[in-house]
């Protein structure tokens, strides 16, 4: 799975109060994300997480929240 989404933050103030997300990052147990996409089906951004060759959904966002993306620019 790759993504060119390399960081989602979430939330109205980017700087003070959104959550970031970015591929690489280590969360939840020793897992790390994978990759962020977005669904063509229902516009949600997921993020999927790693750990020990599994990778597993993690969490979903619907568009209706704010969102900020980060495209990786070596696609």
């Amino acid at each position: 799975m790759s993504s060119i989404i390399r960081k989602i933050s979430i939330g109205s103030d980017y700087k003070n109060e959104a959550m970031h997300y970015s591929i690489g990052q280590p969360v939840y147990g020793g897992h790390v994300i994978h990759a962020i996409t977005l669904e063509d089906v229902d516009n949600s951004y997921n993020i999927y997480i790693k750990k020990n060759n599994e990778v597993l959904p993690w969490k979903k966002f619907n568009s209706n929240m704010s969102i900020s993306v980060e495209y990786d620019l070596e696609y």
